[in-house]
């Protein structure tokens, strides 16, 4: 019987990725059963009651794939974290043969996030004409989320956790996550912990990014890191996002999944976007869903097509949406 899944539909390219998405879905037998939320910037600015549809939906279903979204009044995705309780985003970061310019290793990275806090809570205010302030805020319980997610799975994958922030300067707000994070890192004392000062973390990453498996950051801090880790990999259009609610437990009960990219209205409507990100988060919906099978075909799939040259035109291939979609398709269900 086919999951019930939200899904929060979004302006730009967003009817384009849909379209992928379901193409892949229908190929694979319908694991999903979608229920449709309208989050264009259109209809939540003409109706703020479209922001409680979908809050409402992901709040029932539990699992919901999210398109890229304009923020004009409110931000879509702050409003998820606040009213569903997301406390985490984790974005995996792997190189695809062929693709970077500037990077021709294997990189297997997975930037756990704290999505609440830092500098991102506090819009702040100006203080007359020179000067401007803003409050930086660090919360106990999503860096407790945060910490046992990134250890749980560099547990599963064999990796090591780092650690990542301005500890040495921002003693209180970053003096607290890392002291967080070592309460946590006794629970796991199989999985090897470091710290990193975040500066520094950029400037080895960008030479020997291999080095790195698991790195958990504050909000901001995790933000750069994972847009970097894009560019070394190629290109923004190859990421995919999760972003979860926790139990008091730290366990997932709440999953929102949506490409890293965002809503390219240069070539909206064109049929060229690249559903890459896209198609990935839904591999990872599939395999929150408990369809570990499923999951891995379609992340396995998008991988070895971009690899044997399969690839949209933005990565220097031929393909339109619907022709890198199809070729998904014959991988994954081939």
């Amino acid at each position: 019987m086919a999951r019930e899944a939200a899904e929060l539909n979004g302006d730009g390219i967003a009817a384009e990725l849909r379209d992928s998405v379901h193409a892949v879905n229908d190929a694979l037998g319908r694991p999903l059963e979608f229920q449709p939320v309208d989050w264009s910037v259109e209809r939540r600015e003409a109706d703020p009651t479209s922001l409680d549809e979908g809050v409402d939906a992901v709040s029932t279903l539990g699992i919901a794939m999210k398109y890229p979204t304009v923020t004009k009044t409110v931000s879509p995705n702050q409003v998820l974290r606040d009213r569903c309780g997301m406390a985490v985003i984790h974005r995996p970061c792997r190189s695809y043969p062929g693709v970077s310019k500037n990077y021709s290793g294997e990189l297997d990275l997975h930037v756990v996030r704290v999505a609440t806090g830092g500098t991102y809570e506090d819009a702040g205010h100006r203080i007359g004409y020179h000067s401007a302030v803003s409050v930086r805020i660090m919360e106990r319980t999503p860096v407790e989320h945060a910490a046992h997610f990134a250890f749980r799975l560099a547990e599963r994958t064999g990796g090591s956790v780092v650690s990542s922030s301005k500890y040495t300067i921002q003693r209180a707000a970053d003096g607290l996550f890392e002291e967080i994070v070592d309460e946590v890192a006794k629970r796991f004392p199989d999985v090897e912990h470091r710290r990193e000062l975040f500066d520094a973390l950029l400037a080895k990453m960008i030479l020997g990014p291999e080095r790195f498996d698991v790195v958990v950051t504050p909000n901001e801090y995790g933000d750069f890191l994972s847009d970097a880790a894009y560019g070394l990999i190629g290109s923004i259009g190859l990421g995919a996002s999760a972003t979860y609610a926790f139990t008091p437990d730290h366990v997932p009960r709440i999953g929102v999944f949506d490409p890293a990219g965002g809503t390219a209205p240069d070539i909206a409507g064109k049929g060229i976007a690249n559903p890459s990100g896209a198609l990935e988060a839904f591999g990872y919906l599939l395999e929150f869903c408990g369809d570990e099978t499923g999951g891995t075909k379609v992340i396995d799939a998008v991988r070895e097509c971009i690899g044997a040259g399969e690839t949209t035109r933005d990565l220097g291939g031929a393909l339109d949406s619907a022709g890198f979609t199809a070729a998904v398709i014959r991988r994954a269900c081939g």
